[in-house]
C-alpha cells in the first residue's frame, strides 16, 4: 500500500542517522549532502516547489536512510569500494542476458551454471524478469504483478538471495528487469482501483471519454499495431479507460502523481537490498504523458531518472542504472545525463542504433548505414557506457535507423524496408531464416525476429562452405560489439549457434507475440560440444572467449576510452579507432578485401572477416586477433 503522504513533524531520516551506527551515519550523511540539492531541484522542476516536493524529498530520503541502513555488511562493503573507484563496470566487462526458465528452469538452475558463465568470461548477468507476473499472458513477465515477490515457478526470496551471493562470489553482478512505466492489471494497485478506490485509481493514466482518446491517439505510435492496437483501453467498472501504451494488460503509471515515483523507487531499492547490483530501467522513455506530443523522451522523464539516481546513490551507490530507450542515436544523449539539464542519470544505455546497423549492413553489404552511426555516435559522461549486442529478447527495431537513412538519400527508408525483407527471409537471395513482427504490410519495416544464428544464415546451410560463412557472419557481428561496446552483451544461445524456437514449442506456448521466435530452451547437447574442437560451438564459442580475455587484459577496454570511425576507403569495410592503440577493421562482404589502412598499412579481409589492430607509436602493428 502507498506510504502515507504528508512532511514529518521531526525529520525520520535524522533521527534514523542520530540512533544509527557512526561509521554507517556519517557516510550516508555525506552522500545526502552531496545528493540532497540534486534530488531536491529535479524533484521541483517536475512537480513545482511547494509543501508537496518537501514531503516528497523527506519521505525519498527516509527511504533512502532505511535502505542504507539495513544493506548487509557485503554490500556496504561494496557500495564503499565502488564509490572509491566509480569506473569498476568498465574494467572489461562482458554481459550475458537470458530468460531463467529457457536458461537454467529456475533460480537456483542459474546457480549451477555459474561455473559455464565464468568460463565465457562473463561479468554481468542480466537476467529477464524474475518477480511475479500476471495471470495468463503477460508480456514474457514484463507485466508485473510484485515487484519485489519472485515469480513462484522461477523460485523463492531466498532462492534469488543464494544466487546474488553466489554470482558476487564469482565476479558477476546481476541485473534485473525493473519495469517503469507499467503494472499488470492484477498489481494491488490496479485490483484497488477497479473497486474504486480513488487514491489508487489516480496511480494510473485514463481518459474519461472517446474523444478525449482520439485527441491522444493523434500523435502517440503503435508500439504493437497488430496484436494490440492503441493506447487505451476500456475498463467497464472505472467507466475510463486505461492508459496502455503496450498490450492492455499492462497499465501506463501516472507519474504526474508522486506518490507513484516514491513507492516506484522505493520497491527498486528495496530489490536492491536483495542483492541485485543492477537495473534495467524498462520503457523509460514513456514515463511522461503531454498532450500534442508522442509522449515520449519529455523533459519530466529525465528529471525523474536524475532524481532517481541521485536517491540510489544516498542508499546503494554500487547499483548500476541502465536505460532502456530504444531510440535513434541522436536521441539517447539525454539518458546519459547530456540534455537540457544535465546531471548524472543512467550509468549505461543500449546502443539499438548500431546493432540494427550492423544488420544491415551485412543485407547490403556495405557499412554506409553504420558507419553513419558511428560517426553520430556522442561521448559519454564519465563513468558511462553503450551497451552493445547483436540479439536480445526483442525484436530488431529498424526505425531506430530512418534519421541516417533518411540523411543518406533514402527519404522513404527503401533500405529499411529490404534489410527487414531480407532478415524475414522473403527477399530473393536471402539466408536468414527469421520472421517480420508487428506488420503484415510488406510495404512497411517495423521489426524482425529470430536468434542470430537463423539471421546469418546457419539453419539454411546446404553445403560446408555455406556453413562456414554463416558462422563467419554470426563472429563477425559478435566482434564487432566486442570492440565497440563499454559492455557487450551476449544473448543466450548466440554463443553456441543456437537456432529458433523450434515449431511445436512454439505452438504450446502462449499468446501471439512473435518475438517467442528467438526465445528457445537452453540445448545442453550444443553446450556440451562447445569443448569438443571442430565443431561450430568450439569455433564460436572459443572465439567469444578470446574476445572477453582480450577485453579484460587491454589498457584500451578499461575506462573510458573513445571509439571513433576512421576512413576505411571501402564501401563494405567499417574502420574503428578504440583510443590511441587499437584499430579494427570489420569486412561486412562476401568478397574478400584488402584494405589500405590510412598509415599505409596493408591488409586482407577474408569475406566477413576481421581484424583487431595494437598499433603503438615507432612498433609495428600487431594482429591480436581475426
Amino acid at each position: 500500500m502507498p506510504s502515507t503522504f504528508s512532511a514529518p513533524k521531526v525529520s525520520a531520516w535524522r533521527m534514523a542517522l542520530m540512533n544509527a551506527s557512526p561509521d554507517r551515519a556519517d557516510e550516508l550523511a555525506k552522500r545526502i549532502a552531496k545528493q540532497g540539492p540534486l534530488l531536491q531541484n529535479r524533484l521541483n522542476r517536475t512537480y513545482s516547489e511547494g509543501d508537496q516536493v518537501e514531503a516528497l524529498t523527506e519521505q525519498l530520503l527516509a527511504a533512502a536512510v532505511d535502505i542504507g541502513l539495513k544493506r548487509s555488511q557485503e554490500l556496504w562493503d561494496l557500495d564503499l569500494s565502488r564509490q572509491s573507484k566509480p569506473d569498476w563496470h568498465q574494467q572489461g566487462a562482458v554481459g550475458y542476458t537470458a530468460y531463467v526458465d529457457h536458461f537454467a528452469g529456475n533460480l537456483r538452475g542459474v546457480v549451477d551454471r555459474i561455473d559455464y558463465l565464468k568460463s565465457l568470461g562473463v561479468t554481468y548477468l542480466h537476467l529477464l524478469p524474475f518477480f511475479k507476473a500476471a495471470e495468463g499472458p503477460n508480456d514474457g513477465g514484463f507485466a508485473v504483478a510484485n515487484f519485489e515477490v519472485v515469480e513462484p515457478r522461477l523460485g523463492t526470496q531466498a532462492d534469488l538471495q543464494q544466487l546474488t551471493q553466489a554470482l558476487r562470489t564469482a565476479g558477476i553482478s546481476l541485473c534485473s528487469d525493473f519495469v517503469l512505466n507499467h503494472v499488470a492489471h492484477d498489481h494491488e494497485w490496479a485490483v484497488e482501483a477497479r473497486k474504486g478506490n480513488p487514491e489508487f485509481q489516480n496511480f494510473f493514466c485514463m481518459a474519461h471519454s472517446q474523444a478525449e482518446v482520439d485527441a491522444w491517439e493523434k500523435n502517440l505510435p503503435q508500439i504493437f499495431p497488430d496484436t494490440a492496437p492503441g493506447n487505451f483501453t476500456y475498463q467497464p467498472s472505472l467507466k475510463a479507460w486505461v492508459w496502455t501504451t503496450f498490450y492492455p494488460y499492462q497499465w501506463d503509471l501516472n507519474y504526474a502523481n508522486p506518490k507513484v515515483f516514491l513507492e516506484v523507487v522505493s520497491a527498486m531499492m528495496r530489490v536492491a537490498n536483495m542483492g541485485v547490483e543492477a537495473f534495467r530501467l524498462d520503457s523509460t522513455a514513456f514515463l511522461w504523458k503531454r498532450e500534442g506530443t508522442n509522449c515520449q523522451n519529455q523533459p519530466e522523464v529525465h528529471w525523474l531518472l536524475q532524481a532517481m539516481r541521485a536517491v540510489m546513490e544516498i542508499a546503494c551507490p554500487g547499483v548500476l542504472l541502465k536505460a532502456e530507450a530504444i531510440m535513434p542515436t541522436h536521441q539517447l544523449p539525454p539518458y546519459f545525463g547530456l540534455g537540457d539539464t544535465p546531471g548524472p542519470e543512467c550509468h549505461l544505455a543500449y546502443h539499438s542504433s548500431m546493432m540494427a546497423a550492423s544488420w544491415v549492413a551485412l543485407a547490403e553489404e556495405n557499412v554506409s548505414i553504420l558507419q553513419a552511426v558511428m560517426q553520430n555516435t556522442p561521448a559519454v559522461p564519465e563513468g558511462s557506457s553503450w551497451l552493445t549486442y547483436v540479439r536480445c529478447h526483442d525484436d530488431i527495431g529498424w526505425n531506430v535507423l530512418r534519421p541516417e537513412a533518411q540523411a543518406l538519400g533514402d527519404a522513404n527508408h527503401q533500405r529499411l524496408l529490404k534489410a527487414s525483407h531480407f532478415f524475414a527471409g522473403i527477399a530473393p537471395g536471402s539466408y536468414a531464416q527469421g520472421a517480420s513482427f508487428q506488420t503484415t504490410d510488406l510495404l512497411t519495416a517495423h521489426g524482425t525476429n529470430g536468434m542470430t544464428s537463423a539471421l546469418v544464415g546457419m539453419s539454411t546451410a546446404q553445403t560446408s562452405i555455406d556453413l562456414q560463412l554463416a558462422v563467419d557472419r554470426l563472429i563477425l557481428l559478435q566482434s564487432l560489439s566486442f570492440f565497440t561496446g563499454g559492455l557487450p552483451l551476449l544473448y543466450m544461445g548466440d554463443e553456441l549457434g543456437m537456432g529458433n524456437t523450434a515449431a511445436e514449442v512454439l505452438e504450446s506456448r502462449q499468446g501471439p507475440d512473435g518475438r517467442e521466435l528467438h526465445r528457445p530452451d537452453w540445448q545442453e547437447a550444443l553446450a556440451q560440444l562447445r569443448t569438443q574442437e571442430g565443431t561450430v560451438q568450439h569455433r564460436i564459442f572459443s572465439k567469444l572467449q578470446a574476445f572477453a580475455e582480450l577485453r579484460k587484459s587491454l589498457p584500451a577496454f578499461q575506462g573510458d576510452v573513445s571509439v571513433q570511425a576512421i576512413e576505411s576507403k571501402q564501401p563494405t569495410v567499417l574502420a574503428l579507432q578504440r583510443g590511441t592503440e587499437l584499430k579494427g577493421f570489420f569486412n561486412f562482404s562476401r568478397q574478400k578485401v584488402d584494405q589500405l589502412g590510412d598509415d599505409g598499412l596493408a591488409i586482407t579481409l577474408k569475406p566477413y572477416g576481421f581484424v583487431w589492430l595494437q598499433t603503438c607509436v615507432g612498433t609495428p602493428a600487431r594482429t591480436l586477433i581475426d
